[in-house]
C-alpha cells in the first residue's frame, strides 16, 4: 500500500487524459544580486550541460506522447551514484528549462521541485509554467527529475498487471487472513524492487538529492540557488540549506512539511489534514449546491463500507475497491478547483452503481496513465521515502495506533494507519529519524502555510520556519483550501512571493494572507 502522497495538486497538474475522461463522461534585505552566466553550455563540477529540443516525457515521467514545444530545451546532468565516492559510476538527471525573456534583466535560474516525493519535474514544469510567467520574465524556469525518478535513474520495481493486481489485494485488512494477504503483496514488492532497482536504492535519499542540487547550482552557473520548492520540495529545499547554508539564494518554500515529525504522527496529521478538508468540502457543497444534491459523511462511510465487501464495475473493465475509493476522494482535495469532480464520483457512485470516476482519481493519485502503463511515480515514492526514514513499522505498531487514526479521521484514518508498513522490510536502512534543516547563515527562505492543507497540515510551516533559524525561515500563511499557496492564485500569496523573487524584498514574519 502506499501513503497519501505529498504532491501539489492543481487542475493545472491533474493529467488532460484525466480531465477529459471526467468531462466527457458526465461525471463531473537582499541576499543575492543578478547575473547572466547561464549559456548554452554554462558550467560547473567540471561539467558542460548541453542544451537541445526536448523530446516528448517518457512513459517514466508521465508523458502524454507530446513534446513540450519550441519554449523548452533539455539536457543531462552526470551525478555520482554515491556522492561519497564523486570520481565512481555515475546517473543523468534529466533537465528541462525555459529561458528568461527578459534578458536585460535576468536574475538567474529558478529550479522547481514539485514534491511527491517522485514527481518528474522534466513533465511537470511545462504544465503549470503558465502559473509562473512573470517569473519566467526574469529567470530561466529550470525543473529536473531527482534521482530514483523518471529519467534520472528512476525505480522500477513491479510491471504493470502486477501493479493492477496488487491494488485489489485489501489494504485496510479486517481479519488475519487480510493481514496476511497485506503483508505478502508487501513482500512481494519489496522482493521487485530489490530485484530490479538494487543498484539504486541506497542512493535515492534526500541528502544524495540535495547534494545533486547543488551540482545542478554549479551547472548552471549560479553562485546561489535560487529555488522554489512544493510540498516534499520544501524538505529537500530545507536539506539544501542546512548543507550549503552559503549557496542559498532567494528560496519559497511552499506547502510545508513538518521536519520534526516521524511517520507515525505525520500520517496522524495527515488522516486529520483530510478529514478537515473533506468537512470543508461537504461544508461547501451544502451551502452552494441544489438541495439533496451533495453528499454526507455519513453516507460516504455507508459507501465504503458496502465497497469494502462488494467493489464497484467500471467501464475500464476493473473494479473500484474501498482502498481505491478513499485514494479517490482524497486526490480531490489537494485543491478546491477539483471539489466538483468529487461530487460528481460520489454522486456516480452512490446513485449509479458505478466507480469510474473515482477510480480515475485513484489512477491519477497512483501515476496510472489511461493505456494501463504506470509512471516511475509510486515506486520512486516508496524508494525515497524508505531511504530517508528509519523507522519501521510492524502490524503490532498499526493495531495500537488504529483507535488515534480512526478517531482523527473516520475516512481516512484506517488507510493511512495500515500505511505505516509502506516500508516495513525494505532493504535499504533509512538515513535518519528527522530531516535536519537548521541553517545558520543561509539567506532566508518563505515558508508558506496553508490552514486548509490536507497532506501538509498548517502547523509544519511553523515548525519548518523555526528550524531553520531565526533570520532564516520566515513565515507566511494562507488562509485557503488545498495543497500549497502559490497556484492557488491568491493575489496576496503571489504578491509576497513575485516580490522576494523578483525585488528581495523579504516579507515580514507571520504575514497572513487570505
Amino acid at each position: 500500500m502506499s501513503p497519501l502522497r505529498l504532491r501539489p495538486r492543481t487542475t493545472a497538474l491533474v493529467s488532460a487524459a484525466l480531465a477529459a475522461a471526467l468531462a466527457t463522461g458526465g461525471c463531473g534585505g537582499d541576499p543575492d544580486t543578478a547575473d547572466d552566466t547561464s549559456g548554452p553550455a554554462a558550467t560547473g563540477h567540471g561539467t558542460a550541460l548541453r542544451w537541445s529540443a526536448c523530446p516528448a516525457p517518457t512513459t517514466a515521467q508521465g508523458g502524454d506522447g507530446k513534446a513540450p514545444g519550441r519554449a523548452w530545451e533539455c539536457a543531462r546532468l552526470p551525478v555520482p551514484l554515491d556522492h561519497s565516492r564523486p570520481e565512481g559510476e555515475k546517473i543523468d538527471l534529466a533537465l528541462i528549462r525555459s529561458t528568461a525573456r527578459d534578458r536585460s534583466r535576468r536574475i538567474g535560474s529558478l529550479v522547481f521541485n514539485f514534491g511527491g516525493p517522485g514527481d518528474a519535474g522534466v513533465a511537470s514544469l511545462p504544465l503549470v509554467a503558465d502559473k509562473y510567467r512573470k517569473l519566467g520574465a526574469r529567470y530561466d524556469l529550470v525543473s529536473f527529475d531527482p534521482r530514483g525518478v523518471g529519467e534520472s535513474a528512476g525505480v522500477r520495481c513491479r510491471g504493470d498487471r502486477e501493479t493492477d493486481a496488487a491494488a485489489e489485494i485489501d489494504a485496510t485488512p479486517d481479519d488475519e487472513t487480510e493481514v496476511r494477504a497485506t503483508l505478502a503483496v508487501n513482500k512481494a514488492y519489496v522482493e521487485a524492487c530489490r530485484r530490479n532497482a538494487a543498484k539504486v536504492l541506497p542512493h535515492v535519499d534526500t541528502l544524495s538529492a540535495a547534494r545533486d542540487l547543488d551540482r545542478l547550482r554549479a551547472a548552471l552557473g549560479d553562485d546561489k540557488l535560487r529555488f522554489f520548492g512544493a510540498s516534499y520540495g520544501t524538505e529537500l529545499g530545507g536539506v539544501y540549506a542546512h548543507l550549503f547554508p552559503g549557496k542559498v539564494g532567494r528560496a519559497v518554500l511552499d506547502a510545508a512539511v513538518d521536519p520534526e515529525q516521524d511517520p507515525a504522527q505525520a500520517g496522524l496529521d495527515q488522516a486529520r489534514g483530510f478529514q478537515l478538508a473533506l468537512g470543508n468540502y461537504l461544508k461547501d457543497c451544502a451551502a452552494s449546491g441544489p438541495a439533496g444534491s451533495c453528499p454526507t459523511q455519513d453516507r460516504i462511510l455507508a459507501l465504503l463500507k458496502k465497497l469494502d465487501a462488494n467493489p464497484l464495475p467500471t467501464s475500464q473493465g476493473r473494479k473500484l475497491t474501498q482502498d481505491q475509493a478513499v485514494v479517490g476522494i482524497a486526490t480531490t482535495l489537494y485543491s478546491k478547483d477539483t471539489w466538483k469532480y468529487l461530487t460528481a464520483g460520489l454522486r456516480e457512485a452512490m446513485e449509479q452503481g458505478t466507480g469510474n470516476t473515482l477510480l480515475l482519481l485513484y489512477d491519477d493519485m497512483n501515476g496510472r496513465r489511461p493505456d494501463g502503463t504506470y509512471t516511475s511515480l509510486q515506486p520512486s515514492n516508496k524508494a525515497i521515502s524508505c531511504a530517508d526514514a528509519e523507522q519501521r513499522y510492524t502490524v503490532d505498531d498499526v493495531r495500537e495506533r488504529l483507535p488515534e487514526y480512526r478517531e482523527a479521521s473516520p475516512v481516512f484514518g484506517e488507510y493511512a494507519a495500515w500505511s505505516l508498513l509502506s516500508c516495513t522490510g525494505w532493504p535499504v536502512k533509512g538515513k535518519w529519524k528527522n530531516p535536519d534543516v537548521s541553517a545558520k547563515g543561509a539567506a532566508p527562505l518563505l515558508v508558506i502555510g496553508n490552514t486548509g492543507d490536507p497532506a501538509t497540515p498548517y502547523a509544519g510551516a511553523r515548525r519548518l520556519a523555526k528550524e531553520l533559524g531565526d533570520g532564516v525561515g520566515v513565515e507566511v500563511t494562507y488562509r485557503g483550501e488545498g495543497h500549497g499557496a502559490y497556484l492557488s492564485g491568491n493575489a496576496c500569496v503571489v504578491r509576497a512571493v513575485d516580490g522576494y523573487l523578483l525585488d528581495g524584498k523579504v516579507p515580514r514574519g507571520g504575514t497572513t494572507c487570505s
